[in-house]
């Protein structure tokens, strides 16, 4: 460049260049914000609506039971024991079902004897036998018992039942009645019981009542249902044969201050179900109601979360996976929710432990759900934002390297800091300030981006990067950022038809247009390691070339002023070449402004130029570079 005023048209035009690049950018990066705030808001809709709706109950309850299977074994209670009417009891007494009630009565004395503080006999004796002795045998012995509690498994509307025939009879004997019933989930699963069922006190409420001398209030529940608080699989609660009872056969204090259940548990009496913790196995109802008895005895240690802290929890983590691909790299991202759900899922395992039930599978669900949409808005934003950096290379390096150069950008759209072997290119317009100054701002700009695109086209067709337009100047570098072995060759071939085809044939197109006779240029190469890479901050980015290979190269452009040469090339580029023409003759070895020895420097004759004496050569570029205001540094190689 000869002058300031192109520079100066130079960076204006950059400048609105630069505008440009930052609003698109900001417009992608709003738009990158709304998708991500969408999908935000989609994943928070659906979970949250997931879990107010109960649309997983079947897996969430299912994660309940899986939650008891994993909870470390709880020590085998010593408030309530199980008299199960077991397979032992039909091989040992060799009777028919239903039993006599006389041999339920001795059974009672027998526990009332031994001091079972509470006895509870799930079975029912809503009608007389065919025996009235045993009838009677049964009602004295449950007279004699302080605190006993009868199942009945039917109510009037008013919560009478017909157990001793209801009445009088039910009244004198002393016997609660208790309602013998659970709540089944799908598949008969029992988890939970109520307070009161058809107006009648459920019976494990019944008996913990009895046990700890007060009625247990319906809202120590916690809700209209409280969580069996199951001390484990079948057998955890300590069972006894109704044979061996009925037969005297158990130390004496076995039952002592316990509050016992009496009830069937062979198959063949059909009263053995799933539950929490039974797996693919059975629990008998007389265990099921010491369990629960056991739970209401403690005050219902097993409880659920407020349902807004469901929800909340459901929210935080819909919301995770948009904020964290927002946010973070991609792949951390992912690996993050990842050990999110993990560690989620162990903090409800040690919440359950401790006594709390919060939602396990709406959660991740919500997790789930949003890393799929959250990847899926990143890849589109992605391939978008691939695609916007594509066509903004495909400006600066040749179609066949672009995919190569997006391979090597990192999800923050960077190259990354690279040494590169490579030949840097400067070139410039003799005389452009003189012509600018006495042109129309329009002529000026038609004529200098036609000057741009022959020359940009001869470069990229070479296989060079174009890294920037400093108004009339270009500085281009062959070899980075994609390797080419050949970098030299490329670069001497594109500064030869720059300035010989290249520069004849818009000279040409300049006389016809009537705008001018034309131009001479001058072009300098240098050869060796540059650091290149795109730098910025994500709201622009540019590729650059740095270091003394680019500075010596923006000097040898500068001293082809005054001297017959339009091309000056470094010995280290000649060196690189594989085939040295000709045409390239040595100049001299000229001093450099920055460097204390001197470089050996060779130019290329054009058409009908001889190659002058050294002096001659060498005199007008040490008054061009001591002249030349600009000389002092290589303008800015960023683009």
């Amino acid at each position: 460049m000869s002058g300031k005023t192109p520079k100066l048209r130079g960076r204006g035009r950059g400048t609105e260049g630069r505008v440009r690049k930052l609003r698109s950018r900001a417009r992608a990066q709003r738009a990158r914000a709304l998708l991500f705030a969408g999908a935000a808001v989609l994943v928070t809709a659906l979970g949250v609506t997931l879990y107010l709706t109960d649309a997983l109950r079947g897996l969430e309850l299912g994660s309940v039971d899986q939650r008891f299977s994993i909870r470390p074994d709880a020590p085998q209670p010593k408030e309530v024991s199980v008299v199960a009417v077991d397979d032992k009891t039909f091989d040992e007494l060799k009777l028919q079902w239903p039993f006599p009630r006389g041999r339920h009565a001795a059974v009672i004395d027998r526990l009332r004897r031994d001091g079972a503080r509470v006895i509870v006999v799930d079975l029912q004796f809503t009608e007389e036998s065919d025996s009235i002795e045993d009838d009677n045998a049964l009602y004295e012995a449950v007279t004699r018992v302080p605190r006993i509690a009868l199942a009945a498994t039917e109510a009037d509307a008013d919560g009478n039942t017909r157990v001793f025939g209801g009445g009088t009879a039910l009244e004198q004997s002393g016997a609660r009645v208790g309602m013998g019933l659970f709540p089944n989930d799908r598949g008969g699963i029992i988890r939970r019981m109520h307070h009161t069922d058809q107006r009648v006190v459920t019976l494990p409420v019944v008996a913990a009542g009895l046990m700890r001398g007060r009625s247990v209030a319906r809202s120590e529940l916690g809700g209209s249902s409280a969580w069996i608080d199951f001390r484990g699989p079948p057998g955890a609660i300590e069972t006894h044969s109704y044979s061996d009872v009925l037969q005297n056969q158990f130390a004496r204090g076995t039952f002592r201050d316990r509050v016992v259940v009496v009830g069937p548990s062979a198959l063949s009496l059909q009263d053995v179900h799933p539950t929490s913790t039974t797996g693919e196995g059975l629990m008998s109802g007389a265990e099921i109601q010491a369990s629960a008895a056991w739970t209401a005895l403690h005050g219902f240690p097993l409880q659920s979360s407020p349902r807004w802290v469901g929800a909340l929890i459901v929210l935080l983590m819909a919301l995770a996976a948009p904020l964290a691909f927002y946010v973070l790299d991609g792949r951390f991202a992912g690996g993050l929710l990842l050990a999110l759900g993990a560690v989620y899922a162990v903090v409800a395992q040690l919440l359950f432990n401790a006594g709390t039930i919060v939602p396990l599978l709406y959660p991740l669900a919500a997790l789930l759900i949003g890393l799929v949409v959250a990847l899926g808005v990143m890849i589109a934003t992605g391939a978008f934002e691939r695609e916007r950096v594509r066509d903004l290379f495909s400006r600066f390096v040749p179609e066949s390297v672009v995919r190569e150069v997006l391979a090597k950008i990192d999800d923050d759209l960077r190259l990354g800091g690279e040494r590169r072997i490579a030949t840097v290119l400067f070139s410039d317009l003799r005389g452009f300030t003189t012509y600018a100054d006495t042109r129309t701002p329009d002529e000026v700009i038609g004529v200098l981006n036609r000057y741009l695109t022959a020359m940009s086209d001869v470069i990229l067709d070479h296989g060079g990067t174009l890294v920037a337009y400093m108004g009339d100047g270009i500085m281009a570098v062959f070899g980075a950022p994609i390797e080419e072995e050949d970098h030299a060759d490329r670069a001497f071939a594109a500064a030869r038809e720059m300035t010989g085809p290249a520069l004849e044939s818009f000279n040409a197109w300049m006389r016809e247009a009537g705008v001018g006779p034309g131009f001479k240029m001058g072009v300098g190469l240098n050869s060796g390691a540059v650091m290149s890479g795109n730098v910025g901050s994500q709201r622009r980015l540019e590729y650059t070339a740095i270091g003394d290979t680019t500075n010596t190269a923006a000097r040898l452009e500068s001293m082809t002023k005054g001297t017959p040469f339009s091309v000056f090339v470094s010995a280290s580029t000649r060196s690189m070449l594989r085939d040295v023409p000709d045409d390239l003759v040595h100049v001299d070895h000229m001093e450099i402004r920055g460097k204390q020895e001197r470089i050996s420097v060779w130019g290329l004759l054009g058409a009908g130029v001889e190659a002058p004496p050294v002096a001659e050569a060498q005199q007008p570029a040490q008054v061009a570079e001591q002249s030349d205001p600009e000389a002092e540094g290589p303008p800015a190689v960023t683009a």
